[in-house]
């Protein structure tokens, strides 16, 4: 049961960090970068990024992190690994952080985006809503993966 807990955590580890660039190249320079261009093509890049997203590594990698993380974490709570509450702490802030936050708040976000004609007035307002409001749930998915991703390898250091 250890050896698998510690390759979940290292999976975990650079999973999480992998997710944090992600979100980290969205907060950085992505989402600027839209909103620097006119707001109908800003609306359909997003509209094109969340689609073909959907069809990517990317959400393979979305749905096996969040196991994972969630699998060190009810291991930790139940007293099942020995690997102290580190990672059980790195699971929580992922989940909650990451998984948690994307489900509330960005993919409704999204699908909202998705609904509207990029060119219409109703579009542009919605975009400066959905460029302020999903950036900023963006940087606490930064966060969190990057914060999760420390976690899981002081996790891995040995005792």
């Amino acid at each position: 049961m250890q050896l698998f807990l510690e390759g979940l955590i290292w999976f975990c580890a650079v999973g999480n960090g992998v997710m944090a660039g992600v979100y980290f190249t969205f907060s950085a320079f992505a989402m600027r970068a839209l909103a620097s261009i006119e707001a109908p093509a800003g609306i359909a890049a997003m509209q094109a990024i969340n689609e073909v997203i959907q069809r990517s590594a990317f959400l393979p990698l979305f749905f096996a992190t969040s196991l994972a993380s969630a699998l060190v974490a009810g291991a930790t709570l139940l007293g099942l690994a020995e690997t102290g509450a580190t990672a059980g702490v790195a699971g929580a802030v992922y989940v909650i952080g990451m998984f948690g936050c994307t489900v509330v708040f960005n993919v409704p976000l999204n699908e909202r985006l998705g609904s509207v004609d990029p060119a219409s007035e109703a579009g542009a307002e919605r975009w400066a809503h959905y460029l302020r409001t999903w950036t900023r749930w963006n940087h606490v998915r930064t966060v969190a993966c990057t914060l999760s991703m420390v976690l899981f390898a002081v996790a891995l250091q040995p005792r």
